[in-house]
């Protein structure tokens, strides 16, 4: 399909830097095409009254680690220079694949300093070399430690890598060190937050605890290729970035059982969804599985286990906005966006949600 399809003019100040507070105050844009009006308004709050005793919420419980790094780069004849990493998916027990900058100037073998600086002292640094090179200013390095010493010098001298439509217009703060983690976030590796997950609260799990809701948790680990854009002028020729996750054997069980009493699966984020339609097969039961996955869900695509999704608002052209295209109709969206333009809504990572019944295909 045509990528300029996908394609929508968003205001600036649409893009929300904060969040909603309480979280669940964020507003909830209902997208049902087989209802008498297709779009409502409502909170988050009032999510359980959209779902039935029975239902399961599906959750993406990864952590987002402090992966964005800065340091200077050394090379034999030349002196330092500044680069960025923002590491994106973890590929041995000191090797890190990440997107940095200036990405043209850093070549094989090259070491990078990470958390230097001249107060700094040896606790504060983080060394690497870069061993391979690739696309779009990745890049994979091997650092000189490894295993849990490797993750407490990230921890110690890494930032949260907020996402670029934020990071352009504020710093990172100490805010953002609870604000860009879900309240169930617990398996570390993300890079960027599953972040229809940040709307939730214990006051919200309470009232869906009430409603007979289910709640089950898997895990993808979201890496910085989510805010890659999409160059290509047709979705056939875009290359998916890989995201590393797993759904356990007792999961699958239970949301097996929970399609097999009629229940819904119903998934909070587009992690959720794209680790669980990687994870079914093709009767609609949902498997075992451990892998990188790299589903990419245009329009067209036929969804096998996910009946319903609940996500933020997307960028234009991106693979996120061509997945709730997939998942809801495309025309259903592009109707959905415009109302959430022209009543306020706030858009992104920090921004306001929707929950999408899928279309009969």
């Amino acid at each position: 399909m045509r990528v300029d399809l996908f394609d929508f003019e968003l205001p600036e100040e649409r893009i929300a830097l904060r969040p909603a507070n309480p979280r669940d105050a964020a507003r909830l844009l209902v997208v049902d095409s087989a209802a008498a009006q297709t779009l409502s308004d409502h909170r988050v709050s009032d999510l359980p009254s959209f779902l039935k005793a029975g239902d399961a919420l599906v959750f993406n419980d990864t952590k987002v680690i402090p992966a964005q790094l800065e340091g200077i780069r050394h090379r034999e004849g030349a002196g330092g220079q500044q680069v960025s990493a923002t590491l994106h998916m973890r590929v041995g027990a000191n090797r890190w694949k990440a997107f940095a900058r200036p990405g043209k100037r850093i070549k094989l073998g090259d070491r990078i300093a990470f958390g230097h600086s001249a107060e700094s002292c040896l606790l504060g640094q983080l060394d690497c070399t870069v061993v391979e090179k690739g696309e779009a200013g990745e890049v994979t390095l091997a650092f000189d430690l490894s295993g849990p010493a490797l993750d407490e010098a990230i921890a110690s001298v890494g930032h949260i890598p907020l996402p670029p439509y934020i990071a352009a217009k504020r710093p990172e703060d100490e805010r953002d060190r609870a604000d860009y983690q879900t309240i169930y976030a617990r398996e570390e590796g993300a890079v960027a937050a599953p972040t229809a997950g940040l709307h939730f609260t214990p006051a919200l799990f309470e009232a869906l605890d009430r409603a007979g809701i289910e709640r089950h948790f898997v895990t993808l680990h979201v890496g910085a290729g989510t805010f890659l854009p999409v160059k290509a002028d047709d979705t056939d020729d875009h290359k998916m970035h890989l995201e590393s996750g797993y759904v356990s054997a007792e999961t699958a069980a239970r949301l097996n059982a929970v399609k097999a009493r009629g229940g819904r699966i119903v998934c909070v984020g587009t992690t959720s969804l794209r680790l669980i339609e990687s994870s079914a097969a093709a009767d609609g039961s949902i498997q075992p599985w451990a892998g990188a996955t790299g589903i990419f869900i245009t329009p067209g695509y036929r969804f096998k286990a996910v009946d319903m999704l609940m996500t933020n608002f997307h960028l234009p052209r991106s693979t996120l906005f061509m997945l709730v295209s997939a998942f809801a109709g495309l025309e259903t969206m592009r109707a959905a966006y415009d109302h959430a333009i022209e009543t306020g809504y706030r858009f992104y990572s920090y921004g306001d949600a929707s929950l999408l019944f899928r279309k009969d295909p």
